[in-house]
């Protein structure tokens, strides 16, 4: 019973998220065609209010521990669920994403992802996709913010190992920008895939910096043993909870 309830829940939750993100779509979307600020100000009002919303509905709080970054850093952030993208959204100032090539075809939230500075780029092409990516962020440079990327390259369960990719090192190289790490457990309570949401405080966690510098061996290693540390952390704690 008790299960049944709480995926109920999440059900409601989930469709109230997706209306709200095409209510305020509608409402910030002819804004946004003559000011790009209205694209980053919608994309963080959805964040919020789904944040405010899981906790209201699903009593699934989100906590983010760490000094959240401000100004031109690399954000490499560990990847289980599109809430630690929501929770990441929602408290950076300029946050904008590395991305698959296809999201900038999604109605609406592509055109607007492009609006606040995301790069799309092709995972299937590694090598031409890297240079690319570093292509792309080298040529809309002069916008200030948090440059995001996934280095695993996509959603990982918790508890699951997954290589670290070698685009993170070579943006790292190229924009010469201090990189902070980010752990997270938000997997063990809104999975990749369904409808269930687990009850509970879900962590996404800002670590300390990695200055310039490093060869790419070298930070892949640090920023590896950084994330997977602390999130293997987090996720014990998430297990602790009732």
């Amino acid at each position: 019973m008790r299960y049944a309830l709480q995926w109920l829940l999440s059900l409601v939750f989930v469709i109230q998220m997706y209306v709200a993100m095409i209510g305020l779509a509608l409402v910030f979307t002819p804004v946004a065609l003559f000011w790009r600020g209205a694209s980053f100000f919608w994309m963080q009002t959805f964040c919020r209010w789904t944040r405010l919303s899981a906790r209201w509905i699903i009593g699934l709080h989100t906590e983010v521990r760490g000094d959240v970054p401000s100004g031109a850093v690399l954000v490499a952030s560990k990847h289980q669920s599109f809430l630690d993208s929501i929770t990441l959204l929602s408290v950076l100032d300029g946050g904008r994403f590395i991305m698959k090539k296809q999201l900038a075809w999604v109605p609406v939230m592509g055109w607007h992802a492009l609006r606040i500075g995301c790069v799309p780029v092709d995972r299937g092409k590694r090598g031409s996709a890297i240079k690319k990516m570093v292509a792309d962020v080298e040529a809309g440079a002069q916008r200030p913010g948090q440059l995001i990327i996934y280095p695993q390259g996509t959603r990982t369960a918790p508890g699951v190992a997954a290589p670290y990719k070698v685009g993170s090192a070579a943006l790292y190289q190229e924009l010469g920008q201090h990189c902070v790490p980010v752990a997270t457990n938000v997997g063990y309570f809104w999975p990749r895939h369904g409808i269930y949401r687990k009850r509970g405080t879900a962590v996404v966690e800002f670590l300390p910096v990695i200055a310039p510098g490093l060869t790419n061996g070298a930070f892949l290693a640090t920023l590896e043993s950084s994330i997977e540390g602390a999130s293997d952390r987090l996720l014990t704690e998430a297990q602790a909870q009732v």
